[in-house]
Order: structure tokens, then C-alpha cells, then sequence
């Protein structure tokens, strides 16, 4: 076995887990495998780039790029889909309660910046240190803690203002 192919197996073997999860919390368990596969093609083409010491943060980033892409595919799905069913669909107020209350949170979540999301899942989903987040980032840790203080702060608000305008979309709908 040569050297090339033991550093692989070896960078695999320490961290796959980690990446799978990495993916699992972001694209579900059904897309996690393939996407953690496309991490480490990734890494097999650029193996003379990995960093010594501490891999885990570069693989992040790996990631959270083919992780963008994905989320990228499947937004242009899910545009296509919902046009379809608006198109098709009557105007029932029941079913547009339901969906505002069960998807407060998401549209919270889904304002906010990729950038955001990504440095609250690293923290939050992946339980990164600052250090270690920014590393993934490519920024140093006092800007890593300053971007993850604006995006919690950015999420409260957003979540607020959901939870509000969910509760004047219910009288809305009602009155209507």
C-alpha cells in the first residue's frame, strides 16, 4: 500500500463519522452518504492540500460547499414543485394555517444567511469551537464570534417576527 492510500484510509477512518453527521444534520439521512462520498472524492483529488494537525475544519468546508450545491438543487425543486401546486390547488385557509404554523421556524431559519446558518450549525449541530469554526470559515476567531453573536441575534428576531406575523396571518385568513 503506498503512503498516499494509507493517509487516505487513515483520514477516512478518523473522520467520516464526523462528516456523514456534518451532512445527515443538513440534507437528511437519505442524501448524507452520497454527500459524505463527494467529501472524500474531493479530499482523494486534493489530498497534497489537507492540513496537518486538524483536517476536520477543511473537511467542513469541503462540505458545506457540496452541501450548498444540494440545497441549491433541491430549492429550485421545491420552487417548481410549490408553483405547480398553487397553480393547482383551491385557496383553503386550513391548509395555509397549517403550513404557517408548522414552517415558523423554517422561514425564520431560511432568512437568515447562508453564511449564518452555517456558522449556528457548525457551533450548534457540529459543536465546534470559534477556533475551530472559523478555521472551517476561513476567518479568525474574534470575526467568527462576532458573525455567530449577529446570527443569533439575526435568528431571535427573525423567529419573533415569524411568530408574529404567523399569529396576523391566522387573523388574516380568518377574516377573510
Amino acid at each position: 500500500m503506498t503512503a498516499e492510500v494509507e493517509e487516505f484510509r487513515v483520514l477516512y477512518t478518523a473522520h467520516y463519522a464526523a462528516v456523514f453527521r456534518y451532512a445527515w444534520r443538513r440534507v437528511g439521512a437519505e442524501a448524507a452518504p452520497d454527500i459524505a462520498q463527494e467529501v472524500f472524492t474531493a479530499v482523494w483529488q486534493r489530498l497534497d492540500r489537507v492540513p496537518r494537525g486538524q483536517p476536520l475544519p477543511w473537511l467542513y468546508a469541503i462540505a458545506r460547499n457540496i452541501v450548498a450545491g444540494h440545497h441549491r438543487a433541491r430549492e429550485r425543486a421545491e420552487y417548481l414543485h410549490a408553483q405547480s401546486a398553487l397553480t393547482h390547488a383551491s385557496s383553503t385557509r386550513d391548509v395555509g394555517i397549517q403550513v404557517a404554523e408548522q414552517n415558523a421556524f423554517r422561514r425564520g431559519w431560511a432568512e437568515l444567511s447562508d453564511n449564518d446558518r452555517e456558522l449556528l450549525a457548525l457551533i450548534g449541530w457540529e459543536g465546534l469551537s470559534i477556533t475551530q469554526a472559523a478555521a472551517s470559515l476561513g476567518c479568525s476567531a474574534a470575526t467568527c464570534s462576532v458573525r455567530l453573536y449577529r446570527a443569533r441575534t439575526r435568528l431571535r428576531h427573525g423567529l419573533a417576527q415569524h411568530t408574529t406575523t404567523t399569529d396576523h396571518d391566522k387573523e388574516h385568513l380568518t377574516c377573510a
